[in-house]
């Protein structure tokens, strides 16, 4: 019985990084294996690199009626780096052109924050929630009615869009001001920096609460948890 859990953990957490892999990564390296692995140019490889993107972006709008946000934000910056790559100059512009993804993506995932829909939610999701019915449950219920569960999952997004604007932003001011050959490694320093960066602030600032949020829903069973709801005035605020 312990053996077929273990298996069963196992599963979903794979399960869980299944969005980010599918909507993220995929995309992401195919370019670079495109691009510098296969020699083929910027927009070929930009091509190229949206089949998967656009296949899920068509594939949930027809099946789930529902539009797979990472992967239509994956689509429109793949979108947006074929138009810029007809921005034709020099090495430094093509370098400050290559951080126009970042601040493409950085400002679709805080347009969403401001609508309402954080699209960042789809890839932390999978994993809090693991595939369990009883925490999508709980994770259901938070969503309705906490307002502290929202405001962690807004925030979550938003430091993301503010880490990637940043990273925008840095490697901008380096791609005109030092050296080209610098820059060409540097970019990527900054790229892998700034993830580690939105991991650590966004897990400490939104999915780690809402993790916890969504363990104490789980031992609580939906109800108020006498020993760990402050109580004001006699009246305990549950959320």
């Amino acid at each position: 019985m312990a053996n077929t859990d273990t298996k069963t953990d196992k599963k979903t957490k794979r399960n869980a990084f299944v969005p980010l892999v599918m909507d993220v990564a995929v995309p992401v390296g195919s370019y670079y294996l495109f691009k510098d692995g296969f020699g083929m140019s910027t927009l070929a490889a930009l091509g190229w690199s949206s089949v998967l993107p656009a296949a899920r972006t068509g594939w949930s709008a027809l099946k789930e009626r529902t539009v797979n946000g990472l992967a239509a934000l994956i689509l429109f910056v793949n979108v947006a780096g074929l138009l810029l790559g007809f921005v034709a100059g020099d090495p430094r512009l093509m370098l400050a052109k290559d951080s126009g993804v970042s601040s493409v993506v950085g400002i679709g995932i805080l347009v969403s924050v401001a609508l309402g829909k954080p699209v960042m939610t789809a890839g932390m999701k999978p994993l809090l929630v693991k595939g369990d019915e009883r925490r999508e449950a709980a994770w259901a219920r938070l969503q309705g009615e906490s307002a502290a569960f929202r405001r962690f999952e807004r925030v979550f997004s938003v430091v993301w869009g503010v880490v990637l604007l940043a990273e925008c932003v840095v490697r901008v001011v380096g791609a005109y001001t030092l050296p080209v050959d610098t820059m060409v490694w540097l970019g990527t320093v900054i790229m892998i920096v700034a993830m580690v960066v939105g991991f650590l602030v966004g897990g400490a600032l939104g999915a780690g609460p809402m993790a916890a949020m969504l363990e104490r829903e789980l031992k609580c069973g939906g109800q108020e948890c006498s020993d760990a709801v402050p109580v004001t005035a006699g009246v305990a605020v549950a959320r």
